[in-house]
């Protein structure tokens, strides 16, 4: 909503030496271009693809985002991380499926998130920390509940009726690790990754379309 209103990328604010995170929230809500919208919206800002509070300072050159509401590991741990990936092309459930493929693996979980009753969903990301993020909440995942492989992709762009915008595999040794891991990975990626979702309604249902409401990661 806010790169619509701007009608680009980014937008350019100023602020003093020694300002923090709320610094640049009230000068993003003084903007003119965005400024109304921002003063409603309750943001997040990332600093340098982090989320930060609101009395962080920012140094010059640092990288801002404002991220409205949306819809780790050793070595090892991040080996078993085998996609994380935002992608405007369409997804292969099975395809990400076979990367959790281990052989200490007794049981493999995989989620799809569909769209369902509208004639597709529009998606948008800031994929520059979408992707890492979704790769932190899965790497949390093998650790949490002893996966021996994860994986999930995410598509942004349009996605017709029918057909998958998320999906989550992950594989364990027994299936509670697998259903609690890909549960957790869902549930996460849809509250904190920054991936925002456009509704658009069927002629005969009124037509027309809408930003989803979301929550503030």
């Amino acid at each position: 909503m806010l790169r619509e209103r701007a009608g680009s990328e980014s937008v350019e604010i100023e602020l003093s030496e020694g300002a923090t995170v709320a610094d640049a929230i009230a000068a993003l809500a003084r903007d003119p271009a965005v400024g109304d919208l921002a003063a409603r919206l309750p943001l997040r800002i990332a600093v340098n693809r982090e989320y930060a509070d609101n009395d962080e300072p920012i140094a010059a050159g640092d990288e801002l985002a404002a991220i409205p509401p949306v819809s780790g590991g050793g070595p090892e741990i991040v080996e078993r991380v085998r996609s994380a990936r935002i992608t405007q092309e369409p997804l292969d459930p099975a395809a990400i499926t076979a990367l959790v493929s281990d052989p200490g693996a007794g049981a493999v979980v995989s989620f799809q998130g569909t769209t369902r009753d509208v004639e597709k969903l529009t998606y948008d990301a800031y994929a520059e920390m979408a992707g890492p993020r979704i790769a932190e909440i899965l790497s949390d995942c093998v650790q949490s509940h002893g996966l021996r492989a994860a994986a999930a992709e995410h598509r942004i762009g349009d996605v017709p009726l029918g057909e998958p915008s998320v999906v989550v595999a992950v594989s364990a040794a027994h299936r509670e690790g697998a259903f609690a891991g890909a549960r957790e990975a869902i549930d996460r990626i849809k509250a904190e990754a920054p991936i925002w979702k456009k509704e658009v309604k069927f002629e005969g249902a009124g037509g027309g379309e809408s930003w989803v409401e979301g929550t503030v990661p």
